[in-house]
């Protein structure tokens, strides 16, 4: 694919990103998509040759690289406790923003887990995010401000339990609170490890 190719998939992909965000997947249609990106039937099918499946799994790759940006520059740099609590507001926030409408998670729900590439995406995502919460323990035990008996593995984990957890009680109820109060507590049990 040329540089001009590549620039009118992602044209088309942050396009129908929008559309969705806006409409819902069940709503959204693909005439929606391309007016939004002015681009033609043929066009869209060049890029997406089996249809609205293929755009939306696109759309889910897309969304999932976004949740992790949002988060930056803090999850690439949690070495200090200042850190990991600009991370856990920014997260926090971000998810308070957003509301109940998640992207990522109504595409998955709408491709379903059957689909392979939706799966893999929604397993890639976590396994990335759960590998910089690892590294930010590491970089913690580095410093000294962890002691090295605490498995990193381990902790991300619970963190990343802590977040899904909230998320999902966030999509059912559009109430952030309980996220707030898990990640607050996650990351509050990490700095108690520091001086137990």
């Amino acid at each position: 694919m040329t540089a001009k190719g590549r620039a009118t998939r992602a044209r088309i992909v942050e396009g129908a990103a929008e559309v969705l965000r806006e409409s819902g997947v069940e709503l959204a249609t693909l005439d929606d998509v391309m007016a939004r990106t002015h681009t033609s039937k043929s066009q869209l099918f060049h890029y997406f040759p089996a249809g609205k499946d293929e755009l939306l799994l696109a759309v889910a790759g897309y969304e999932a690289d976004r949740v992790l940006e949002h988060q930056e520059p803090y999850l690439g740099c949690l070495d200090t406790w200042e850190a990991w609590e600009r991370w856990r507001d920014a997260t926090v926030e971000r998810y308070e923003e957003q509301g109940d409408r998640c992207p990522l998670g109504t595409l998955s729900l709408y491709l379903g887990r059957s689909t392979p590439g939706a799966r893999a995406v929604v397993v890639a995502l976590l396994r990335q995010w759960q590998a910089a919460l690892a590294d930010g323990v590491r970089a913690l035990q580095d410093a000294g401000r962890l002691p090295a008996s605490v498995d990193a593995d381990e902790r991300a984990a619970a963190l990343l339990a802590a977040i899904q957890g909230g998320v999902g009680i966030l999509l059912a109820t559009g109430e952030v609170y309980h996220l707030r109060v898990a990640l607050h507590q996650a990351v509050a049990d990490l700095r108690r490890l520091a001086t137990s």
